[in-house]
């Protein structure tokens, strides 16, 4: 196949490292004599593009891509959440038929995760040529995916920030942040930040675990501090599972019914700080350590000050937006030029999972996509070195668990 024009489409959720990737498959197609035109706003763009003139499709010749930058988180091509097998329109595949032939687009590159990559998926049974550039700040495909890296960056520091004013208020943190139905942006932002308590979706948490390693970090932080000073740091994904009920999935994860599904069925994520809040306050007004505690340190007032007072803190967006990390420009630029190269020798419905040592892997989309949550394994270290999972820690002899690896390499 003779290909002389790709779109590139970015969709579902922004993250860092999505211009990056915009900038390898433009790069990439620009070394080759392709043009690469931008596809605004997700498959939505794509659904209408009949409707575009040609002058309003933007081509990102050398100049054009110089005009933003691949340390700025967001897409320069824009998103949406749109499902084109849900598009109420019978003629919905020839009608994007025919803005492409319209418009002389011969393949698509496309961005995002498990969502957009089924989407993906479907265009490629109509006949449409796609190649799929893995992103999602959640890192639930079964590669690593842009975007993810920088998500964990971003909680790191808001943690490291908010200890001050923690602090400064002897004061109990609950920082909520999103990461749909797996934990690795809670668990690695958390292990980032130092989190004292880490709670992923991965886990049913029990609340008397995580109340007693609280009670005894929290207390003797203050206890031995020159001020009485201390805080307590507790991470959790947006994702909590608990009891079933209204309130819940049919996984158990407590969601917003009062509003409207998007596009895929997702209701959103609500409530797991307070959650985790209302079990800790209730532990603490039935512990009696901690009303002696309160006295012994002098920071019991009654009735107004009885138990140390708790802030839950959702950041929301704010882990997604802002600066890309360095290893998710170098990732995304890397697997966006990996897309062009495997159009250019006719091979599609592939998901690039990263170039190393100058090849170029990759993988079906439709295994790319399956869900890839948090290997509890992997917890098992960081409990022997003092976080907690909301779980008995589990014991393992290290001893057992050794490979020798010759290859060592970052990148």
């Amino acid at each position: 196949m003779n290909i002389k024009k790709i779109g590139i489409i970015t969709s579902g959720g922004d993250c860092g490292g999505l211009n990056a990737v915009i900038k390898g498959v433009s790069g990439m197609a620009n070394h080759y004599g392709i043009e690469t035109v931008v596809i605004p706003n997700g498959y939505a763009g794509l659904y209408n593009l009949i409707n575009f003139e040609k002058e309003d499709l933007i081509s990102l010749n050398y100049l054009r891509v110089g005009l933003f930058h691949s340390n700025i988180a967001g897409s320069e091509a824009g998103h949406s959440r749109v499902k084109i097998s849900k598009i109420k329109d019978e003629n919905k595949y020839e009608r994007i038929k025919e803005g492409l032939k319209k418009h002389s687009i011969d393949a698509l590159v496309v961005s995002g995760g498990d969502d957009t990559g089924a989407v993906a998926l479907d265009l490629l049974s109509k006949g449409i040529p796609v190649n799929h550039a893995p992103k999602t700040m959640d890192l639930d495909l079964q590669p690593y995916s842009v975007g993810g890296d920088s998500t964990i960056n971003a909680i790191s520091k808001m943690a490291r920030n908010l200890r001050t004013t923690a602090r400064s208020h002897n004061r109990i943190m609950i920082l909520e942040v999103y990461g749909r139905y797996a934990g690795h942006a809670a668990f690695r932002g958390g292990i980032a930040a130092d989190a004292d308590c880490i709670i992923i979706p991965e886990i049913v948490p029990d609340f008397d675990i995580v109340y007693e390693d609280l009670f005894a970090k929290y207390t003797m932080r203050i206890k031995n501090s020159d001020v009485k000073a201390g805080t307590y740091l507790i991470i959790t994904s947006e994702a909590l599972k608990s009891e079933v009920s209204t309130d819940t999935d049919e996984r158990g994860f407590l969601i917003d019914k009062s509003k409207k599904p998007d596009a895929f069925g997702h209701y959103p994520l609500v409530g797991a700080g307070k959650k985790i809040e209302s079990e800790i306050i209730k532990r603490m007004k039935k512990d009696e350590r901690m009303s002696h505690f309160m006295k012994d340190v002098q920071m019991y007032v009654k009735g107004q000050n009885e138990i140390p007072e708790i802030r839950v803190i959702r950041p929301t967006h704010m882990v997604r937006c802002g600066d890309s990390s360095g290893y998710d420009v170098n990732f995304g630029k890397e697997i966006g030029a990996g897309t062009v190269n495997l159009l250019k020798q006719g091979i599609f419905g592939v998901t690039v999972t990263g170039v190393r040592n100058g090849v170029i892997e990759y993988m079906d989309i439709s295994e790319a996509i399956k869900q890839n949550t948090v290997n509890l394994d992997q917890l098992v270290l960081h409990e022997a070195i003092g976080t907690c999972f909301g779980r008995k820690p589990q014991k393992s002899d290290f001893s057992e668990k050794i490979k020798l690896n010759r290859v060592s390499r970052y990148l």
